[in-house]
């Protein structure tokens, strides 16, 4: 089901003229996207710094609430914006300039219950290589294809997320995706 934009506005207001249940129905809403796309951001390298800066975020989102305008921009919007920070934050702290891919560390993939166990050790695998391509690649593109792939913003929404043009975005978009078709070009199947 997705959330009613204004439904997002109203739940922080209610959050903030003191109602208990509303914030905690705002971050049952997006508390998973969240912290997704801070650990994916993130990348194995730095994974271990997620679950802290997903609680920075929210406690922000908590503080600031007074301060969202809905006219601006969606709560998601904001809420991503604030997540993208406190991942920048993070990497300027730890004098973070490149990424390396993670090696050992990946998703795994639940097989369905029809697949053989080849088949299960390919899906694996596969989602292995795509999670390793993902942190591969270059911050920006990487926090584009996130915000754009898992937390589902356009274009628009990444761009006021990522303090550029909806140009820019686009490209960084476009680049990602082109690495990622280029890095797991040799684990597509043959179609006949």
């Amino acid at each position: 089901m997705e959330p009613d934009v204004a439904d997002d506005a109203d739940l922080l207001r209610a959050h903030g003229a003191g109602d208990p249940h509303a914030f905690g129905r705002l971050y049952d809403r997006y508390d998973r996207a969240c912290f997704q796309f801070i650990r994916r951001l993130l990348g194995a390298a730095h994974g271990d710094a997620a679950e802290d800066l997903h609680q920075e975020t929210w406690i922000a989102v908590s503080k600031a609430a007074a301060g969202f305008d809905p006219d601006r921009a969606s709560f998601a919007t904001w809420l991503f914006t604030i997540a993208r920070h406190k991942a920048w934050d993070h990497f300027r702290r730890q004098k973070v300039a490149v990424l390396a891919p993670a090696g050992d560390e990946a998703v795994m993939l639940v097989p369905d219950p029809g697949q053989s166990p080849l088949e299960q050790v390919q899906s694996r695998e596969l989602a292995e290589e795509i999670v390793a391509a993902v942190e591969a690649l270059p911050l920006e593109q990487r926090g584009a294809f996130l915000l754009f792939a898992q937390a589902g913003l356009s274009l628009a929404e990444i761009a006021e997320v990522s303090g550029v043009t909806v140009e820019t975005a686009k490209s960084r978009l476009r680049y990602a995706r082109a690495k990622l078709r280029q890095a797991l070009a040799g684990e597509r199947p043959a179609h006949a």
